[in-house]
């Protein structure tokens, strides 16, 4: 069978997600051509189709071009009448269009702008988060209700309803329903789990990222002005206490129960002292003899510490490089509990709207998830253990990340920040 077309997408984006899955049920064959995201939408012979440089954008035969995932989706999903992703009559259709359009305006579209907040790609408020959050809870309640009666939402086979839902529910579970939220939609998450195993569905979704805790919003800390010097206070004597003071019953006073301490904290003691690198990173050149990377080399305890790559997941999201600076600092600001444990040099890597997040932490322990599950957005970003010693692609990576001079993918280093 020949292709119906080109599609030029993000793999990760959900719109991604539901059209390939209505091509993959229909048995629509579709090319996706490599596609290079805020750079290929940005060449003239791109905009000539899509003016508008929007992805997901489908190339038809004979000139017929169309951009945004819904409509996409529907006019593939109608190329395979037989196929009931439409349903099976005008009334079915009407209906697969209803739930389309109120899980994306109801579901996700709440989702995205939480997303964004949280990822500081504009200012933060917590009314709005509020707000999003119990409309988006309304929502899927209303999604659990109908949903408890039925396996599917339209009829009884997949339509493009159900590929549109889950699609939007397998990004809403790891961001804002968390554990507390679904343990009310019983139902939504069965069908969340029976759209995305389907056989020709897995592959393309991926496994599940459920959040146990919905992710908030944590503000930089804010520096303390040192307090004014206090006046000298007048010395008055105690009165003396009576001796009855110590017959009184003192079983009032409970003792405060000891914290618990980090499990990072209980690790065997290491011969590799993360201040004297951090200090020795900060005053020494990072390259070349006597600098920073020679002494990590020659002090860095590889049972007691690991090297780790950190990136940023949704990297298609980024815009502004100072704005995508602002979200490492955030972040950082974020992982403060784990100062004692943690150093990174993370950056923003290429240009505006078509940079990376990308770099390296070196941290206590050989599990990353132990020194970074304190930021409350630590799952945004994925983590690959670096072997410094044994690889040399992993050494200059690492290197790379530290000197600031990094590039990937002929993104470079284009501006960074250091947690130390």
């Amino acid at each position: 069978m020949a292709p119906v077309g080109k599609l030029y997408c993000v793999p990760y984006m959900r719109q991604t997600k539901t059209i390939r899955s209505v091509c993959a049920l229909a048995g629509l064959e579709l090319e996706i051509p490599e596609y290079t995201h805020f750079s290929d939408n940005q060449q003239p012979e791109f905009l000539s189709k899509f003016p508008h440089g929007k992805v997901p954008a489908f190339e038809g035969p004979n000139g017929f071009n169309l951009t945004e995932g819904a409509p996409i989706a529907r006019y593939l999903a109608g190329l395979a009448p037989n196929s009931g992703l439409l349903g099976s009559t005008p009334e079915d259709a009407a209906v697969v269009d209803q739930w389309v359009h109120f899980v994306e305006s109801e579901i996700a579209t709440h989702t995205e702008v939480i997303s964004g907040m949280l990822m500081n790609f504009f200012p933060y408020s917590k009314g709005i988060h509020t707000i999003l959050a119990e409309r988006q809870l309304r929502s899927l309640i209303t999604l659990e209700t109908h949903l408890s009666t039925r396996t599917f939402l339209v009829g009884d086979r997949i339509t493009l309803a159900d590929i549109t839902a889950a699609s939007i529910l397998h990004r809403a579970v790891s961001v804002t329903a968390d554990a507390a939220v679904r343990a009310k939609l019983v139902n939504t998450v069965r069908f969340l789990e029976t759209i995305v195993h389907q056989p020709k569905f897995e592959a393309i979704f991926g496994p599940i990222e459920y959040t146990e805790k919905a992710l908030q919003y944590v503000p930089p800390k804010k520096e303390k002005a040192p307090a004014p010097p206090a006046a000298p206070k007048e010395k008055k004597e105690k009165p003396k206490k009576v001796a009855e003071d110590d017959d009184e019953d003192d079983g009032n006073l409970v003792p405060e129960e000891p914290k618990e301490k980090n499990p990072l904290e209980l690790l065997p003691k290491s011969t590799f002292n993360l201040e004297d690198w951090k200090r020795a990173y900060s005053n020494k050149d990072t390259r070349g003899a006597g600098g920073s990377l020679e002494w990590f080399y020659a002090n860095f305890d590889k049972e007691g510490f690991s090297v780790w790559r950190v990136d940023f997941k949704y990297n298609e999201e980024l815009t502004q490089v100072f704005m995508s600076s602002n979200q490492i600092g955030g972040f950082f600001n974020r992982l403060e509990a784990s100062r004692k444990y943690l150093f990174g040099s993370v950056g923003v890597l290429g240009e505006a709207n078509a940079s990376i997040i990308s770099g390296a932490l070196i941290l206590r322990g050989q599990d990353s998830k132990a020194a970074v599950d304190c930021a409350p957005d630590f799952e945004s970003y994925s983590y690959t253990k670096l072997d410094v010693f044994g690889n040399q692609q992993d050494k200059a990576f690492f290197e790379g990340a530290l000197a600031w001079d990094l590039e990937v993918d002929g993104k470079k280093w284009a501006d960074g920040k250091n947690f130390k």
